[in-house]
């Protein structure tokens, strides 16, 4: 039993797909598209679910029946999510890098223990210190040539709850895909016929992946365009598929904090976006929930850091699926995200209308998509490596609109979602509420003194 960071790793075994039937796929491959492209050499998407276990008088619930369900219907589940147990690589006669299964390939699974004290503590809501969560990360087996899709680590607090965390390679899959591949799991987990069976479990209409890439159409050829890009960064024919560089320090004392918007909230911003709203402002202002959270935070942000400089943006994604032509179904599986860039004066930002100011630029940046979901997409690789236009970037990771707390695998909803990675990415977590009620959480990794600005702000504005 090794030992790492207080973590007791059990067992570290690989789990393939269970095929449903004898004529399953036994092979799957796609080249990236140029969604996929655009996040080949980002730093992985570490979701991080906690769940609390039920009372019992059986100490030994998690391995004698929570574990064993959960491995079982990771195996059944994988079958309808086949490129999650394969591998990314770039062969040297392939324009683009490729996505692929062939059976015996399988996932990563970690199985761990912690410190049953530390359970509330890292599902609760006081802040805490960004490092803490890292060990219930699993890492992900990567290198120039290769890279997996996924790995898993479940790791137990005893006669407190478990925890599910999760690397995944974003070039694979984007948050939506992510969402949904959990649900499926929780639902073939909750509704299965037993721990080891191979019965087909069928899941609804909305989680079953539709996985033909060849259905998104580019007749602009902008995925050649991005992975020659590639091709020609940091060396000729680099084919690497996966993040390069040494892994960001994170400063000594960052800290995570979690914020909600309830709809009470959301509804005196809008109110106070409206009321200061200059008559002469001929174009409306888009007063959605997504567009006042990420505005209020931005604002909070650029005042707890004290940012200096002219200019702040932020980015944020949008589905693409059916903004497309032709669109691709909802359940695509694969990135289909173009982003949105909204910049203001950082002057503005910090004043009495910073609010205002920041629901504009938002406005602005969800209007440019009025001219095509591929405008100015020539230089979208270009611009997401090279931030220098900017004094401060933010950007928003997650949607409320996932409904996240609806992933119950059995065992209840979950008691606290993290997404671990913004610690590294410097993005702004976003999800339904674990309070539900229609309420919006976000997430931050900050170092401490911002964080305790950030907080008073957030509670004196609302």
């Amino acid at each position: 039993m090794a030992n790492s960071n207080s973590v007791k790793v059990v067992e570290v075994c690989r789990v393939a797909p269970i095929p449903s039937s004898p004529d399953s796929a036994t092979s799957d491959q796609s080249l990236l598209t140029l969604f996929d492209l655009l996040w080949l050499r980002f730093l992985p998407v570490e979701p991080l679910y906690f769940y609390e276990i039920p009372s019992t008088s059986d100490p030994n619930i998690f391995f004698n029946s929570i574990l064993p369900k959960l491995k079982a219907s990771l195996s059944l589940t994988l079958q309808h999510f086949l490129p999650l147990a394969g591998n990314l690589t770039w062969p040297q006669d392939s324009p683009k890098p490729i996505l692929s299964y062939v059976q015996g390939d399988a996932v990563s699974l970690t199985i761990a223990e912690f410190d049953a004290d530390n359970f509330y503590h890292l599902s609760g809501n006081d802040f805490v210190d960004a490092k803490e969560y890292h060990p219930l990360i699993p890492p992900l087996e990567v290198s120039d040539q290769r890279a997996a899709a996924m790995a898993i680590q479940i790791t137990l607090f005893p006669s407190r709850g478990f925890s599910i965390g999760t690397t995944m390679h974003h070039a694979v899959l984007d948050g939506k895909n992510s969402t949904s591949f959990f649900k499926a799991w929780a639902h073939t987990c909750k509704h299965g016929t037993g721990v080891g069976s191979s019965s087909f479990i069928s899941l609804p209409d909305n989680l079953k992946p539709f996985h033909d890439r060849t259905s998104l159409k580019d007749p602009r050829g902008l995925g050649e365009l991005y992975s020659n890009e590639y091709l020609n960064r940091e060396g000729p024919n680099n084919r690497s598929v996966t993040h390069r560089g040494p892994p960001k320090a994170l400063p000594q004392d960052q800290i995570r904090g979690t914020f909600e918007f309830t709809p009470a909230k959301v509804q005196t911003l809008r109110e106070h976006a409206v009321k200061t709203t200059r008559a002469s402002d001929s174009s409306p202002l888009h007063l959605s929930t997504f567009s006042l959270t990420c505005a209020y935070t931005w604002v909070c942000l650029v005042k707890a850091e004290e940012i200096k400089g002219e200019k702040t943006a932020m980015i944020f994604g949008v589905d693409a699926r059916s903004r497309l032509d032709p669109p691709v179904p909802e359940t695509y599986f694969g990135n289909c995200v173009v982003g949105r860039v909204a910049v203001a004066e950082t002057k503005g930002l910090m004043g009495v209308d910073g609010l205002v100011v920041a629901v504009k630029a938002i406005t602005e940046a969800l209007r440019s998509l009025e001219h095509g979901v591929f405008n100015g997409a020539e230089l979208w690789v270009s611009k997401f490596l090279d931030f220098s236009l900017y004094d401060k970037i933010y950007s928003i990771a997650g949607s409320q609109r996932f409904e996240v707390y609806g992933t119950d695998f059995g065992w209840g909803r979950p008691k606290k979602i993290e997404l671990v990675s913004i610690d590294k990415t410097d993005a702004v977590s976003l999800m339904d509420s674990k309070n539900g009620g229609g309420a919006v959480e976000i997430g931050l990794a900050l170092k401490k003194p911002h964080m305790e600005v950030f907080a008073s702000l957030f509670a004196k504005g609302l």
